[in-house]
């Protein structure tokens, strides 16, 4: 099993945008992200630690502004947290592994795919090809993901 988690290098790697999201809990604008519309199939991974968050498979189009998937491919990857900034009562989610902010969780999803719908911020993810899964380490989640 891989290791993931927060370096100074890693950090030190990120675009300020990627930083400002993931480190201190930002949101990028609305229909902004690079991952929004991206359908290609894979994995999406946390930009600072590498921790495999989500999958394509799972990924759908919310019609939110931001890249939304039905569920984590652990649902140990993920921490949720009770939030209350912005005046609002949210459930954010986090890294497991990397403690980045990916985003929030809303139970407002496809019912038929469990009803939950993470919303979550492309700042915070880098996108792993299935072709490039195995090299990249991240075999272990192909049965996760259809398609190319």
């Amino acid at each position: 099993m891989s290791v993931y988690r927060k370096t100074p290098d890693a950090l030190a790697r990120l675009t300020p945008e990627q930083y400002r999201v993931t480190q201190e809990n930002a949101t990028e604008y609305p229909g902004t992200g690079e991952y929004l519309h991206h359908t290609a199939a894979g994995i999406y991974v946390d930009v600072v630690s590498g921790e495999p968050l989500f999958a394509s498979t799972d990924k759908f189009e919310s019609h939110c502004g931001w890249p939304s998937f039905t569920k984590p491919l652990e649902p140990a990857s993920v921490r949720e947290l009770h939030d209350t900034s912005h005046g609002m009562a949210r459930t954010e989610v986090r890294s497991s592994q990397g403690d980045s902010h990916l985003g929030h969780v809303f139970p407002d999803g496809p019912v038929e795919r469990g009803g939950l719908r993470y919303c979550i911020n492309s700042a915070s993810l880098r996108f792993v090809a299935r072709a490039e899964m195995e090299a990249e380490g991240y075999g272990a989640w192909l049965d996760q993901v259809e398609g190319e």
